[in-house]
């Protein structure tokens, strides 16, 4: 009897499930159709060899631009408003993992209640009640729990986790999109200030020609023209000595706005000296170590993971919800009695809730959650191209600011060889002064291209330090993802989604939490 019993109940129970799930909306035919590319699929091993180099560093300012560049860097990572507005998001991040965290647990409140009401005579209420005004009054602690047997919960609190990831790399390509600026428009401060030395010294040396060559007119060896002429290189010499003034003073207003001050704190910043140039290599197995070293690369993979558990909290959306709600407490006519025993009342029961009638909605939902997932994963791809395309194109930029340096030294070296003749021709009495001040003049424009040059290398530097990620590490930052082959599996697999699922983004989430 007592199996018959279990029996009958068994079939009674899997008829019920039965029944729930077959009233439930579906969503077959709704998938993901974007697929995470590899880096094994981008070819760069030509364009990026491996030359055994090393990642930056978190230090790297320093190691530029000295003690003063690290020290703008600093003030700026603490003062620009645009990182304090990344801060905020991660805040708000967190904010949204607690909440769906929350969503996960036991909610309880405590609730009084009293009305003062009239009963009615023709009610419900007997004599003597009937016609008397009264008190009603409850004192209840109540709880509820969604049970959550599809996971919906777990799923959302994976997303906001991953949320909360991909907040946190943006603050930090924030803060190396900031870094850089600042260290670029540092040694455009110092190549500007070298810059006007140079055309300084040009005035000056054209001054010299001017005069020299009003005495050669004078005494009727030269004609008028040629002191136009050098008069209209002086002219222009001087106009570009304002035009280094007026970049300077834009650079500093630049600084200070970098820095989050008012631009008078500019004019309090120190001149820098270009740093000397270095040979930079290229770490090994670029591609695939980019990914976690490029922040920007790594915000984008996380808003994929977050994309995936919004569709499994969708798709658990399609399932019975069913809470268990209690109460336990007093109620009573009347306060003197309220706190007695027999005031006492408690309760516990299930509240099911199925999704009969919104499968259109239900759908909806879910195909646009299914785009959201696959624009996200077509940003990573794109970041994914964009983070490999700057590399190379530094890398690139770089080799040809290198061949074109040798070829500025060989310039620089006839120019310098050019001028020591023309001195000891004039020294000797074959020659003027004259020719002494045009090769000198020369040979300060040649150093014009030179610094040209050593200040692009430097600037080229700086954007690949950028592009290779600027001492970021996911791993040492604790933003880390397991590899993604394509669309993962709780996201397209139409199955029921369960608490328990073992997915790339869940394990990612449960450690990250």
């Amino acid at each position: 009897m007592n199996w018959t019993m279990k029996m009958a109940r068994a079939v009674v129970t899997a008829s019920c499930a039965t029944v729930l799930l077959a009233s439930c909306a579906s969503y077959k035919g709704i998938a993901p159709t974007a697929t995470m590319r590899s880096t094994e699929s981008m070819q760069a091993s030509q364009s990026l060899p491996d030359q055994h180099g090393q990642w930056p560093d978190a230090a790297w300012a320093k190691q530029i631009g000295g003690e003063p560049l690290q020290a703008l860097v600093d003030e700026a990572l603490a003062g620009n408003p645009n990182l304090q507005v990344a801060a905020a998001r991660v805040a708000a991040a967190k904010a949204a993992a607690q909440v769906a965290r929350a969503n996960g647990e036991i909610k309880g409140s405590a609730g009084l209640q009293g009305t003062y009401q009239r009963y009615t005579e023709n009610g419900l209420v007997p004599a003597p009640l009937a016609g008397t005004w009264q008190s009603d009054n409850s004192l209840t602690l109540n709880f509820s729990y969604d049970l959550d047997f599809w996971g919906r919960h777990a799923a959302e609190f994976r997303s906001a986790i991953s949320q909360d990831k991909a907040a946190q790399a943006e603050e930090y390509n924030a803060r190396l999109i900031l870094s850089t600026a600042v260290a670029r428009a540092w040694v455009q401060l110092g190549h500007q200030y070298a810059q006007r030395d140079l055309n300084q010294q040009q005035v000056e040396v054209a001054q010299q020609i001017q005069k020299l060559s009003a005495l050669r007119v004078r005494a009727g060896l030269e004609d008028e023209s040629r002191g136009q002429q050098v008069e209209q290189a002086l002219a222009f010499l001087r106009a570009q000595q304002s035009s280094l003034d007026e970049g300077i003073a834009l650079t500093r207003h630049q600084l200070a706005a970098l820095l989050g001050q008012g631009p008078d704190r500019g004019l309090q910043i120190a001149r820098p000296e270009l740093p000397a140039a270095t040979v930079v290599a290229l770490p090994d197995a670029l591609p695939l170590a980019l990914l976690g070293r490029r922040p920007d690369l790594v915000a984008a993979r996380w808003r994929v993971e977050a994309a995936e558990g919004t569709i499994d909290a969708s798709k658990a959306a399609f399932y019975p919800n069913i809470n268990l709600a209690a109460f336990a407490g007093f109620s009573s006519l009347g306060l003197g009695n309220l706190l007695e025993s027999g005031s006492r009342v408690a309760g516990i029961g299930p509240a099911i809730t199925l999704p009969i009638l919104s499968s259109n909605a239900l759908r909806g939902n879910l195909k646009q959650q299914t785009a959201s997932y696959d624009a996200m994963v077509a940003t990573y791809n794109q970041a994914l191209v964009d983070a490999l395309h700057d590399v190379a194109d530094q890398v690139q930029s770089l080799r040809a600011a290198e061949q074109q340096n040798l070829q500025q030294q060989l310039g620089t070296q006839a120019a310098q060889a050019g001028l020591k003749l023309a001195e000891e021709r004039e020294r000797v009495g074959t020659s003027n002064m004259l020719p002494v001040l045009i090769a000198k003049l020369g040979l300060l424009q040649q150093q014009r291209s030179d610094l040209d040059s050593l200040a692009r290398r430097s600037d080229l530097h700086i954007t690949l330090i950028k592009a290779l990620g600027g001492g970021f590490d996911a791993q040492a930052a604790n933003l880390t993802t397991e590899p993604l082959n394509g669309a993962s599996t709780s996201a397209t697999t139409p199955s029921i989604p369960a608490s328990t699922d073992t997915s790339t983004s869940s394990t990612s989430a449960r450690n990250a939490s």
